[in-house]
């Protein structure tokens, strides 16, 4: 228990000591020393209970309650202070409410009941805190390179607000330990308040007025998905008496019925948080932030948040239809939409977020069918999204701060330009969809569950979502990889800290690759029997028999694959003595260094090679609308249902 108050602790110690740092230096070791030392922490914590199915700790404390208070004040009147500053009426209206309901609940309901367990670990919670501490903390010293370079970018006599974004990077981390080692529900919606929070600021940061619009669009949604979390607290509290998250899942799992209202309540606040339909545009407007911040949202911090509470609710789910149709329709239909808006994006930070957004879907889908070979899936699809995405947006920043484009159509001579950041890129890209790396496996695993329940209508928008997932991943890494070009190597002044981010990156979808079978057994398996194999949950459906949906042979032939890819793409690298010869434009050259050439009519003409965006077909505004509409209507739909059953209506 020690170790899990370090780790909310440690960062958020960090956080404030980085506000008065102003020296590059000194923010140098203050931000790779803690990285490490909360690195090493995680794996820590893993190392001790990682081969036990679930454990809770007797902790209860006053303090932690009234400072949980003081965060919902303090939160409160942050949203408040800025909504006044931008005369922004709606995250008033919203901060307002939220603030006020939050403090009629602990002063008049939530004071009243303790939960002895408040702290606790399982296979779910320790995956998520090695995403967290590895990934997240790789992210923090990737953004010490970044951000130098971000600021010498602007106008001369811009204020260097670093201290705020790394304080507030920090801050995200502690927020994120909160809410996935809190038994007790009040304390995860404090940590959950906190990472809506820093997440308005650091999309805020660099104060344009693009910027502020999208902060404010990420507080609005984010502020419905914390109501919707509060109202599932207060039937908690009333109804149930209890506060604490294992016991509402025995409830809920044993009489499903009951607890209809605060399942759809948390669904919808997980839904939210994870960007799914209609939420999806907060999402994509935080593109607008540093990289840094857009990889932390995006990897391991702030949507994970989301489909980490999801997946928690799996085995009420599994017994719950109506709560589980809400969650597979809104994940399947944001899975097909946004695979096929990314098709139509030549950004590629906006083909990223599509496909976060996309694969978010997928998760949230998995977690709704809620049997134990979805959650198998879903546990997995996590693990292979947060280190891949985020290699590829670090990869994508460091690329835009060097060709000045983070356009797609701009990366055709980048292999020869960045050499090694080109194929760090493409690896992310690969790992994406192309067998034998772990995300395709998950996939497949996510299909043989959705057969297994004969699951027709998401089949059905899985498979069209699969073939866009192919179509915009396919074009990309043909952009990378098919393009001859200058043999200029400018990628020499890349910082060390994004450097050895980018490599840590690399080297995690590596081992997570080749040790997918070990990851199955020692980590998902064990999650998965201890949440289903208990009395009361889901009816003890699934035996300690368990070894995955996908054949443990078939895990290890994977792993062997990867280990020849891994070869055959990074053995060549950094080799000096290699033969350079001219590009061979099928005619005379006229500029071979430009790839022109006399053409048959004595013309010359560019080698040039553009992708099909198809962006009629898949218009992005008309795509989303629908989504939006199908989607919100769902959530509308059955919030009103769970109303129902309570009695509300």
């Amino acid at each position: 228990m020690e170790l899990i108050g370090f780790l909310i602790a440690f960062p958020l110690v960090i956080a404030v000591l980085l506000l008065f740092v102003r020296s590059d230096a000194a923010r140098k070791y203050l931000v790779t020393i803690p990285a490490v030392i909360i690195g090493c922490a995680s794996i820590a914590l893993y190392v001790m209970y990682g081969s036990q199915g679930g454990s809770y700790f007797i902790f209860s404390s006053s303090i932690v309650d009234i400072i949980c208070v003081i965060v919902s004040i303090a939160i409160g009147a942050v949203i408040l202070i800025y909504g006044f500053k931008y005369k922004r009426i709606l995250p008033i209206v919203l901060g307002a409410l939220q603030l006020v309901a939050s403090l009629i609940f602990d002063f008049a309901i939530g004071h009243k009941i303790d939960v002895s367990q408040g702290l606790y670990v399982d296979g779910l919670s320790l995956l998520m805190v090695l995403i967290i501490g590895i990934v997240g903390s790789g992210i923090c010293v990737y953004a010490l390179g970044y951000m130098r370079d971000f600021q010498e970018h602007e106008p001369d006599g811009a204020p260097d607000r670093r201290p705020i974004f790394f304080a507030l990077m920090f801050l995200f981390l502690s927020a994120m330990y909160v809410i996935v080692l809190s038994n007790n529900m009040s304390w995860m919606f404090a940590g959950w308040e906190i990472t809506t929070l820093c997440s308005f600021l650091l999309i805020g940061y660099t104060k344009t007025e693009e910027a502020i619009n999208n902060a404010f669009r990420q507080i609005n949604m984010n502020l419905l998905g914390g109501i919707a979390f509060l109202i599932a607290l207060y039937v908690c509290s009333i109804s149930f008496d209890t506060l604490s998250f294992k016991d509402f899942l025995e409830i809920g799992s044993s009489r499903p019925n009951i607890v209809i209202l605060p399942v759809i309540a948390l669904a919808i606040a997980g839904i939210t948080k994870a960007a799914q339909m209609p939420f999806h545009t907060w999402l994509l407007g935080a593109m607008v932030a540093p990289t840094p911040t857009s990889a932390l949202l995006h990897s391991s911090t702030m949507v994970k948040a989301g489909v980490f509470l999801l997946v928690k609710l799996a085995p009420i789910f599994v017994v719950c239809p109506i709560a589980s149709a809400l969650v597979i329709l809104v994940g399947g239909f944001t899975f097909m939409f946004c695979s096929f808006m990314a098709i139509s994006q030549t950004n590629a930070k906006r083909v990223l977020a599509y496909s976060t957004i996309a694969n978010l879907g997928l998760i949230t889908a998995c977690a709704g069918v809620g049997t134990p070979e979805a959650v198998w899936a879903a546990m997995l699809l996590i693990l292979f999204h947060a280190i891949a995405k985020s290699l590829l947006f670090l990869c994508v920043g460091t690329a835009e701060h060097h060709i000045g484009s983070r356009d797609i159509e701009d990366m055709d001579q980048l292999f020869q330009r960045m050499p090694k950041l080109s194929r760090f890129m493409m690896l992310g890209i690969m790992c994406m969809f192309i067998a034998p790396f772990g995300m395709l496996i998950a996939k497949w695993g996510a299909l043989v569950a959705l057969i297994d329940m004969h699951q027709g209508v998401l089949l059905i928008l899985l498979a069209f979502g699969s073939a866009a997932t192919f179509m915009f991943w396919a074009k990309w890494l043909g952009k990378l990889a098919g393009i001859a070009g200058t043999r200029e190597n400018i990628e020499g002044n890349v910082s060390a800290s994004e450097w050895a981010s980018i490599g840590l990156m690399a080297a995690l979808i590596a081992l997570c690759c080749i040790c997918l079978p070990l990851i199955s057994i020692f980590m998902v398996d064990p999650y998965i029997i201890s949440s289903y194999s208990n009395a009361g949950v889901a009816g003890g459906m699934v035996s300690s028999a368990f070894d995955g949906t996908v054949d443990a042979d078939d895990l290890w032939l994977a792993s062997i694959a990867c280990v020849f890819a891994f070869i055959v793409m990074f053995a060549g690298l950094g080799r000096t003595k290699t033969k350079q010869v001219g590009v061979y434009l099928a005619g005379v050259s006229a500029d071979n260094a430009n790839r022109v050439f006399r053409d048959s009519m004595s013309g010359e003409t560019m080698a040039t090679s553009r992708n099909w965006y198809m962006t009629e077909a898949f218009n992005e505004d008309r795509l989303s609308w629908l989504g939006t509409i199908v989607c919100g209507i769902l959530e509308v739909g059955f919030f009103i249902v769970g109303c129902v059953t309570l009695g509300i209506f």
